[in-house]
């Protein structure tokens, strides 16, 4: 690690295998269509090695619909929870399936995509919480502008409409999808066979070590009463503890308690440390007080809460150590930003 410029991110490439066979062997077991979530790991570079094992992408707007189709290839899906009027038809033209948030989205643009021969989606809102403490990431929350509600659903409306989409869930097991599940059937189970493909969503942490897979399976297997293909649209689980973000101590100051200036910045390089908040993995350390020597670690920017965290270590840090982080492959690089001069970090392939 000392022979790389910091701030540095790593994919591993061994692990990202690990991770796609064990989402190939859903799709072959079940006929599950998975698609790579875009917004939480969109490093193309890896694209070609991860089509070989899913079916293709999802994407929420022009960009990643953009990048999906050249770099990776297979299905693509869009949502949005608007599209823009001069977006739109290129939008369609990279898309297999247009999902659409409302039903004067649908009117607007239903032509368009009926003309060009693509699938036509609704996202709807079953009005299930199964998260707790994280409403910034619960799309079932009260006065969510995400996914249409049954009060709100036109049923005489849906000429052109192949599939329903929903979203509900973050970082968690099937247990709450097959809850997830009951709430769509309690409230559109009359669409349902009116349907021909049902998008599941992301949030499924389908590569975790306790992931109860075969009830993600019986899940998948419970729409074929409808006679549907299943999607599902992970993001987290195709790369999941797959990347490393290595680091330099630049500095060490006391103020309470010793604070460890970093080269990284929680605000630019891993924002879900402030967002969630998180507190990511670090090699070799341990929690605050667990070890001998405790540091706070945080950044050089100017923002006073720019901090990761606080981490206990065997040895006393060094100006001078690297120090590397997991898990930094999801919603890391996709959410960097140059805030206050930071730059952007290289990224490189194990």
């Amino acid at each position: 690690m000392t022979d790389i410029s910091t701030p540095c991110y790593i994919i591993d490439e061994k692990k990202l295998i690990q991770n796609l066979e064990i989402l190939h062997g859903v799709e072959e077991r079940t006929g599950a269509k998975i698609l790579l979530a875009q917004k939480a790991f969109s490093c193309y570079h890896v694209y070609p090695l991860i089509k070989k094992y899913i079916s293709g992408t999802a994407c929420s707007g022009l960009f990643e619909a953009k990048l999906g189709f050249e770099e990776m290839g297979g299905e693509n899906h869009v949502f949005s929870a608007s599209y823009r009027e001069n977006e739109i038809d290129e939008i369609i033209s990279y898309c297999g399936h247009i999902i659409f948030n409302s039903f004067s989205q649908l009117d607007r643009y239903r032509e368009k995509v009926l003309g060009t021969g693509k699938k036509i989606g609704l996202r709807v809102n079953p009005e299930c919480s199964t998260q707790e403490g994280h409403e910034i990431y619960d799309p079932c929350s009260p006065k969510s502008r995400l996914g249409i509600t049954d009060k709100n659903f036109d049923r005489n409306n849906l000429y052109g409409v192949s599939g329903i989409h929903f979203h509900t869930l973050c970082e968690q097991n099937s247990d709450d999808l097959a809850k997830t599940l009951d709430a769509v059937e309690e409230k559109f189970g009359d669409i349902l066979p009116k349907m021909q493909w049902i998008n599941f969503g992301g949030g499924h942490h389908i590569t975790r070590d306790n992931y109860n897979i075969s009830l993600l399976e019986k899940c998948i297997e419970r729409m074929n009463k409808y006679g549907l293909q299943v999607y599902i649209e992970p993001g987290e689980a195709v790369a999941l503890n797959a990347g490393f973000l290595v680091t330099e101590v630049l500095d060490i100051i006391e103020n309470d308690m010793p604070i460890a200036i970093l080269d990284t910045s929680a605000a630019c390089h891993m924002p879900d440390v402030l967002e969630m908040p998180y507190r990511p993995p670090l090699i070799d350390s341990g929690e605050a007080g667990e070890k001998t020597y405790t540091y706070r670690l945080g950044s050089q920017t100017c923002l006073a809460g720019d901090m990761i965290g606080e981490y206990s270590f065997d040895n006393p840090l060094k100006i001078g150590d690297r120090l590397v982080f997991g898990d930094m492959a999801i919603y890391s690089m996709v959410k960097n930003n140059t805030f206050n001069g930071m730059p952007l970090t290289d990224i490189l392939l194990y």
